[in-house]
């Protein structure tokens, strides 16, 4: 028979603490929800304002063949400041891109007709929209304004230096070649230097060759010995002709001889001409006497010729009243 186990105290369950309900949890939710929602949307509406999604623009369209680098979203830069910026990018009909760029309107005036757009991409960093204003007196650029942009490339001509350099480069290679002309050009200029420095010289160098490098030594020796023999032919000759004491006034005896009797021929001629001189003078005197007589001559004649009128009028008067004279013929003395 076993013992009876004692009976041991009942277990009392754990207490489980409640939770008290939130009074308005939904009205709350919904109000957080609106809060962030609204947040949210004036952030956004914030970033639109910062970015001037709200400012009044004008619309600018930039024409290019290629439009490789052009993101939506770029600025276009005046002077490094933004003015513009891309919101769309076309393909147009004739197969150009169209790259339409909004610009304020209190950035606009830095656009005239006569503006240059350019594409710039280059080697470091991205592709580039500017705007250049020669003349900021020419009308203003209009909304719409369609425009080409001019597309400069830098990395464009890395493919030409480089086939540049290589074949600069090749260049180089042939002319330091040891089969080069340059080596060979400086071979025969080393061995000019070296013939210049030898015994024949520059003499040597110009003749080709030592033999006729010695015929030209030979000859300028004789022609010193010639010059030589000439200065003697001069002294003797200034003896001749300027006399043993050298003095310039003292002439060959022939040429003396002949001065003096040139200075009596210009003498004679001289008096000659002195009659001669006379001769016309009294030449003149005779003309200027005929010439007086022609006058008186003409004088006498013309006083002649009166008076044989006025007996030829006499003449006739007579025959007039005596018809019977038949002998009119007058006899001058």
């Amino acid at each position: 028979m076993t013992d009876p186990t004692p009976s041991s105290p009942q277990q009392q369950p754990p207490l489980v603490e409640t939770l008290r309900p939130v009074a308005h949890l939904q009205l709350k939710a919904t109000a957080l929800l609106l809060f962030t929602l609204a947040l949210i949307v004036g952030s956004g509406l914030y970033l639109l304002y910062a970015r001037g999604a709200f400012e009044p623009t004008q619309t600018l369209v930039l024409t290019a063949d290629d439009s490789e680098g052009v993101v939506v979203g770029m600025d276009m830069t005046f002077s490094g400041f933004p003015i513009g910026r891309v919101r769309r990018i076309e393909l147009s009909d004739d197969g150009n891109a169209r790259i339409v760029v909004d610009v304020p309107r209190k950035d606009a005036h830095w656009l005239r007709q006569s503006s240059v757009f350019t594409l710039v991409r280059g080697i470091v960093g991205g592709t580039n929209i500017r705007a250049y204003t020669g003349m900021l007196s020419d009308p203003l650029l209009p909304d719409g304004a369609v425009r080409p942009v001019l597309r400069g490339d830098a990395t464009a001509e890395i493919p030409q230096l480089m086939a540049s350099a290589r074949e600069l480069l090749g260049n180089l290679n042939a002319l330091t070649a040891q089969d080069a002309a340059l080596g060979n050009s400086l071979g025969q200029l080393q061995q000019l230097a070296a013939r210049l420095n030898g015994p024949g010289g520059a003499l040597g160098v110009l003749m080709g060759n030592e033999a006729d490098a010695k015929k030209i030594v030979a000859t300028l020796d004789r022609t010193n010995a010639l010059l030589a023999r000439l200065d003697g032919m001069v002294a003797r000759a200034d003896r001749q002709v300027f006399g043993q004491d050298g003095s310039k006034d003292a002439l060959v005896p022939e040429v003396r001889a002949t001065v003096v009797q040139l200075n009596g021929l210009l003498a004679d001629t001289r008096t000659s001409l002195k009659k001669v001189d006379a001769v016309l003078v009294e030449a003149q005197a005779v003309g200027a006497n005929a010439r007086e007589a022609t006058t008186d001559l003409g004088a006498l004649r013309a006083e002649v010729e009166s008076s044989l009128r006025k007996v030829e009028s006499l003449v006739n008067e007579i025959n007039r009243k005596w018809p019977f004279a038949r002998n009119t013929e007058l006899q001058l003395p």
